[in-house]
């Protein structure tokens, strides 16, 4: 079949390390075929959620939600992974010997004896697959004769099965290129019940320096050995896509000759219990098409026939569903623990931003902490929620206003069981941010149940921080920064690094290694004061305890550009800082112009409504990878001046499907925009002769500019590629399976450029470039049709001085922002 399509039953989409795929190629109905629909519908829309639909065989029930009989129960549910490739098997030209990379084998039909000339032991294609018994004693497997060159070429299989232990001193499959002569050989070499994977260069049957790996088999699905200009390497993959060097070698002399080599794929135990491997896709050259989640399994039927007709969604529907976004400093609070390097979570989390009548404040982090109480200490004084709290946050803080240093009210609770807990095994580190005038009072503390290990955080007369420790009950230690003072009336960002013993103060360190010591079995935390004692005057915020296995202070310190909501970061930085609060460690960044980018400071949005800001104000594209769980973000460079060497493919009109047709119409006109920054001037661009040739088509620009210099820039960009817009092809149809050029059709993805050429003599041209916007394709039983949604790449030129195509200002190409 052409199609791999795969299930991750039990897996979860956030976590794609994780996911063990399985094969459900064989139910799926390729007489209605898979259909993906992907990107946008031209180069001003958004890009959409990418979909997969196609209908898949129940008649076991196994596609049943709820059917504890099924193999899949009972992860047949909502929201299952599932990927869809493109297995292309290339045809195998001219006499023996061939190159490696034609080696190909899908097994869908009987074993092919004229293939595997030698077999041993009992083979047999079982549903698609090789299947190898591997009886105790009896070494299996098939082998071809010595008919493929292995030099500039790759030999490639996916292990669909690993061997079981079964109770044996050993069991293992190997896939082994054998040179002419015996016990010379390239080899993969997997050993279950040791769990290790090798790449073997074996002379005389052995190898004194293999490298040895920890087998995974989500990892190490797909094994490769390649030859590349005098290199041989031992290659794995997860999908036969994505491929990682695990050895490399100068190659021997027998494989750059070339000699003609032969593949053995095998299996042998020792004892135990019988079992079997599978191989498939021998030399399949894989292309993803699709990653996702399955929306739903809805099983109908015709007749008895049952079936499942599924629809898919990719990353996009994950992102759109998230929760709005805190504050970025809110943000940066629980998210930042996944870029220090080292173990750490946020233990606990009060933002403290309340409603103006709460008398306690929480915890969002989740870990056993309890509410902490508005406390009394003495008569008089006040705590009050829902003033005005740090800037670019668009929340509030607490407010602490005592009637003196012994008297006023504070905040006290149980940081629970499980945090005491923790602070056995890991240090503490402390943010807060606070903001007073009065010196010498205590900003935070927290003490075990019997006051042995202590820890407070406070301001000594000079307004200065100090740090204050003690861990077997004895008076605490103070360690005094050199922050200055901080009783200034301005908002101060403060980290304690628990396990340096060092201080940082808005993003600076402050101090070396203050003096203190390290505690444990922190159960109770005070914030504005300590022990009914100096109590603080002024505002506290977002105060988080987190435990680390290492000093990452300095991580967190950098958490104190909040304030300006990262103004001036910039497109490619705060898409990354976006993708991080959405929970994604996979973000690809193409292209080199990133321009500052304003506050996204205050909460309340999704992330998808951020990041598409950032993708407006920036011209550029942002979409859902089609080969893992991740995000991809296109700077508006990536679409300049197009060159012939850089199009993926090139293709004839006469090999068009029907329905090609250039447009010219008003659809993208845009001759006046109106543009503004947030706080900075509302400006004008137009365009006089389109306004006089075609009247007034008006557009409202509001980006996150950092400048009115740059938003200028944006207004004639978007005015000087559109005022009169030149006739295009706007849909591309291609059966592609048929095309020489198939791997390279199926390669083009979105803002890829490919050129359609010998139009007919009525078209305004001979031939068009044309980027690529989306797609929808159909995949079946020995067809795959392609409609590509483009635009005129000429919309993208920018002028070159002296450059023979793109010199021509405000003709063919326009001034680059």
């Amino acid at each position: 079949m052409p199609v791999l399509v795969e299930a991750g039953w039990g897996g979860l989409v956030q976590y794609p390390w994780s996911i063990t795929w399985t094969d459900i190629t064989d139910r799926v109905d390729l007489v209605q075929g898979v259909t993906i629909a992907r990107g946008a519908s031209d180069e001003l829309s958004e890009t959409q959620p990418g979909t997969a639909t196609m209908t898949l065989d129940n008649q076991d029930g196994w596609l049943t939600p709820g059917n504890p009989a099924s193999g899949y129960y009972p992860y047949v549910r909502k929201n299952a992974p599932i990927r869809v490739s493109i297995a292309h098997y290339p045809a195998r030209t001219g006499a023996s010997p061939w190159q490696g990379a034609q080696l190909v084998d899908d097994f869908s039909t009987a074993l092919d004896t004229s293939l595997w000339v030698t077999r041993t032991g009992t083979n047999a294609t079982v549903g698609g697959r090789l299947r190898t018994t591997d009886t105790p004693g009896v070494a299996a497997g098939v082998r071809t004769a010595q008919s493929w060159i292995l030099k500039d070429s790759a030999i490639s299989a996916r292990l669909v099965t690993p061997p079981t232990a079964g109770a044996s001193s050993a069991a293992t499959a190997r896939m082994t290129v054998h040179s002419t002569t015996a016990g010379t050989r390239l080899v993969w070499l997997l050993d279950r019940v040791a769990g290790t994977l090798q790449a073997r260069n074996e002379v005389g049957s052995a190898d004194a320096t293999p490298t040895t790996i920890t087998f995974s088999p989500i990892d190490h699905l797909w094994l490769r050995i390649r030859e590349t200009s005098g290199i041989t390497v031992w290659e794995t993959s997860p999908d036969g896509w994505d491929w990682t060097i695990r050895r490399s070698i100068t190659t021997p002399a027998w494989v750059s000759t070339p000699q003609a080599t032969a593949l053995e794929l095998s299996a042998q135990r020792t004892g135990g219990t019988a079992g079997y491997v599978e191989w498939d896709s021998v030399g399949a050259q894989i292309r993803p098409r699709f990653w996702g989640m399955v929306n739903e399994f809805p099983v109908e039927w015709e007749g008895l026939a049952s079936s499942v007709s599924i629809s898919a969604t990719d990353l996009f529907k994950r992102l759109n569903r998230l929760p709005a976004l805190r504050s970025m400093l809110g943000m940066e609070v629980l998210t930042v623990d996944t870029l220090t390097g080292a173990y750490s979570f946020p233990a606990a989390y009060f933002p403290l931003s309340e409603p103006a009548d709460s008398t306690a404040a929480g915890d969002v982090i989740g870990r056993g902490a309890g509410a902490l109480a508005s406390t009394q200490v003495g008569a008089g004084g006040s705590l009050t929620f829902g003033d005005e709290g740090v800037p670019e946050t668009g929340e509030t803080c607490l407010t602490l206003t005592p009637a003196s240093a012994t008297a006023g009210r504070y905040l006290v609770g149980d940081l629970g069981l499980q945090t005491a807990a923790d602070f056995t095994t890991w240090n503490v580190h402390t943010q807060a941010w606070i903001k007073t005038s009065t010196a010498g009072r205590a900003i935070l503390g927290m003490h075990d149940v019997i006051l042995d290990n202590q820890l407070v955080l406070a301001l000594n007369g000079s307004g200065v921080l100090t740090v204050e420790t003690t861990q077997d009950g004895s008076p605490l230690t103070i360690g005094t920064s050199s922050s200055g003072n901080l009783a200034d009336g301005a908002w101060h960002h403060i980290v304690y690094d628990g396990s340096l013993h060092r201080v940082y103060v808005d993003g600076v360190p402050v101090s070396g290694t203050l003096v203190g010591t390290s505690t444990q079995n922190i159960r109770t935390l005070y914030i504005g004061g300590y022990r009914s004692a100096r109590m603080f005057s002024g505002q506290i915020a977002h105060v988080s305890l987190h435990l680390a296995n290492g000093p990452v202070g300095s991580v967190y310190a950098a958490s104190s550009d909040a304030r300006t909501g990262f103004a001036g970061e910039s497109a490619d930085w705060r898409v990354e800082r976006l993708a991080r609060y959405a929970g994604l460690s996979s973000v690809t960044i193409h292209g080199d112009t990133h321009d500052p980018i304003a506050s996204q400071g205050p909460g309340g949005t999704g992330v998808m409504a951020r990041l598409r800001e950032v993708e407006a104000t920036e011209s550029g594209r942002l979409y859902a990878e089609r080969d893992y769980y991740g995000l991809a973000y296109q700077s508006r460079d990536v679409r300049y001046n197009p060159t012939s060497d850089e199009e993926v493919f090139a293709v004839a009109y006469a090999d068009l499907e029907p329905g090609t047709q250039f447009a010219d119409d008003d659809q993208k006109l845009v001759n006046e925009v109106e543009a503004a920054r947030p706080g900075g001037a509302t400006q004008t661009v137009n365009a006089p002769n389109s306004i006089f040739a075609f009247g007034t088509y008006p557009q409202q620009l509001n980006i996150l500019k950092t400048s009115d210099n740059s938003v200028l820039d944006a207004a004639y960009w978007l005015v000087s590629r559109y005022a009169n817009p030149a006739p295009e092809l706007r849909e591309v149809p291609i059966e592609a399976y048929t095309m020489p050029d198939y791997l390279s059709i199926l390669d083009a993805d979105i803002s890829s450029y490919f050129t359609v050429y010998d139009l007919p003599t009525q078209a305004p041209t001979a031939e068009a470039r044309v980027t690529v916007e989306g797609y929808t394709e159909t995949i079946r039983e020995n067809s795959h049709e392609i409609t590509f949604r483009t635009s005129a790449s000429t919309t993208d030129s920018v002028w070159i001085l002296g450059d023979p195509d793109y010199s021509q200002l405000d003709q063919t190409t326009r001034l680059a922002y």
